[in-house]
């Protein structure tokens, strides 16, 4: 890379950000209200704390945080000066995090002890020597309270400690299909991921972004876009209906990211009808895929502000369906996820990486600069992923004439029954269709004639009914007999992970134990 082509670092983004908008609110809500000027202060103070206690440059720093300003800002104060950051998600098990912890080298924590302190402590324990130091935000019987000692600093002006090259971010996959892995990126692809945000999402003029989503995974990707442009981020601690309408309605919310079971969860809610969403520009969703009869549904009672995004931790954003490509005068698009953005290159490719015919099934295989450098510590991996220069998502889609995506499913949920392909997907997508079914998940459970049989767990609608046989049916009269389901299973409610995808693995679990099938 030439010397000219070196561009910002996320430290001199965000300082000159900070600088920029001087006494406009940037961050409200959970945590309270801090304007530019004041974030740029506190990213100073906080430095000089980090780097009081021994924080340098090429060390690593993980935070259990809230979404709040403080968080944001702690996060930053140590990229700015050439720490790799690593978010532990909120609702992962101490299990998790100590392994995260372990597998990243983490040589320092931040534990926001009003949301976590008492998880803050088990890993402080726990974590032992294998820490340089435990940081708080707020006072703990552990730890340095780190907002404290930055107050006890004074007014220090930030430091950027930090270069091209250098490792910006260590985030981790969400372990839906196995253990989860840190994938690495170095600053210019964590640029490349907020310069792509920018160029192909549909920002209002004034942007409020509702940050509910756990800023420590795609919801956190928006928040430096926001700021960018002059915006302000209203925090939510937690995902609850009522909570995020009162949200849009009293802060005039124009700019928001939910996954499907949020925003199912909004549309069954009884005080939907009563909130005045008139502000709302953008809804952006991802994560997993959506029903298009729920989907229908959004566009007639929230308005026409839904958009898609495509992506995963190695690679994001890849793809974007636009408010306009959500016409329900003509919803041939539901299924799509997107056109690719403009940075983004994409193949569908066959097993021997090369490309498919028109109209095929294939992997989709991408290069773009947001396309991440490796998966820390995992050679193998990290080349099966990278094999011939491309990053290989595990999405099986077809793309029509215009380039559109159609994603059929991860290449690992396909179901194998009776020697034919089965994707879960499109299955899940007739099952939602029938107006009693809030939600369905389909997985491939053992049975002796066909190998794997496709089995449905669906969920009710409030005040709904469903009977097994006539999803059955249903499915069989749109999609065939090897569609159909063996079986269904009617569920109070379905097991998500921690960032609100149905977790198929642990389904699997349910129904392989004592079989010689790898579950996940």
């Amino acid at each position: 890379m030439s010397q000219f082509q070196q561009g910002v670092t996320v430290g001199d983004l965000v300082l000159r950000t900070l600088q920029r908008w001087g006494d406009r609110v940037a961050f409200s809500g959970h945590g309270g209200v801090v304007t530019y000027v004041q974030a740029y202060d506190q990213i100073g103070r906080m430095q000089a704390a980090l780097t009081a206690s021994g924080a340098r440059r090429g060390q690593r720093i993980a935070l259990l945080t809230a979404n709040r300003a403080a968080g944001w800002l702690a996060a930053n104060a140590a990229q700015a000066i050439g720490l790799a950051t690593t978010a532990l998600h909120p609702l992962g098990s101490v299990d998790d995090q100590l392994d995260i912890l372990d597998d990243a080298d983490c040589d320092f924590l931040i534990v926001d002890v009003d949301a976590f302190a008492e998880r803050g402590g088990a890993l402080s324990g726990r974590a032992g020597s294998a820490l340089k130091q435990v940081f708080t935000l707020g006072r703990a019987s552990y730890g340095i309270d780190l907002e404290a000692a930055a107050a006890a600093a004074g007014a220090v002006s930030p430091v950027l400690d930090c270069g091209p090259e250098d490792e910006a971010l260590l985030a981790y996959t969400g372990g839906t299909t196995g253990k989860s892995k840190g994938v690495l990126r170095r600053q210019p692809s964590a640029i490349a991921v907020t310069a792509a945000i920018l160029s192909d999402f549909e920002w209002p003029t004034d942007v409020t972004y509702l940050a509910v989503a756990p800023n420590s995974h795609v919801g956190g990707t928006k928040v430096l876009p926001t700021l960018i442009r002059g915006g302000r981020v209203h925090c939510l601690h937690g995902f609850d209906p009522e909570r995020v309408l009162d949200a849009i309605q009293h802060e005039r919310i124009t700019a928001a990211l939910l996954v499907p079971t949020m925003i199912y969860l909004l549309l069954d809610h009884p005080k939907l009808e009563a909130t005045d969403l008139s502000s709302l520009e953008l809804l952006m969703y991802g994560a997993s895929p959506m029903s298009p009869t729920r989907l229908m549904e959004g566009l007639e009672r929230i308005g026409p502000v839904f958009s898609q995004l495509y992506g995963q931790t190695e690679g994001y954003p890849i793809s974007v369906l636009r408010r306009g490509d959500h016409d329900a005068a003509n919803p041939s698009l539901f299924a799509s996820c997107g056109h690719p953005c403009s940075s983004v290159r994409v193949a569908l490719l066959d097993e021997d990486d090369q490309p498919v015919g028109a109209g095929e099934t294939g992997e989709i295989c991408v290069r773009a600069p947001q396309v991440m450098d490796g998966y820390w510590k995992r050679p193998e991996q990290t080349a099966e992923a990278l094999a011939s220069n491309w990053l290989h998502t595990g999405d099986m889609a077809a793309a029509d004439e215009r380039g559109y995506l159609y994603i059929v499913d991860r290449k690992k949920d396909m179901i194998v029954s009776g020697g034919f392909n089965v994707f879960p997907r499109e299955v899940e997508d007739v099952l939602s269709s029938h107006p009693d079914v809030a939600m369905a998940a389909v997985i491939g459970v053992p049975d002796e004639k066909w190998g794997e049989a496709v089995k449905a767990v669906v969920v009710a609608r409030p005040g709904g009914t469903v009977d097994a046989a006539a999803l059955i049916a249903l499915v069989r009269d749109k999609k065939g007999a090897i569609h159909a389901p063996k079986s269904v299973d009617i569920a109070e409610a379905i097991p998500l992970t921690a960032i609100g995808k149905p977790d198929k693995k642990l389904l699997r679990e349910r129904y392989w134990q004592g079989h010689d099938r790898l579950v996940g």
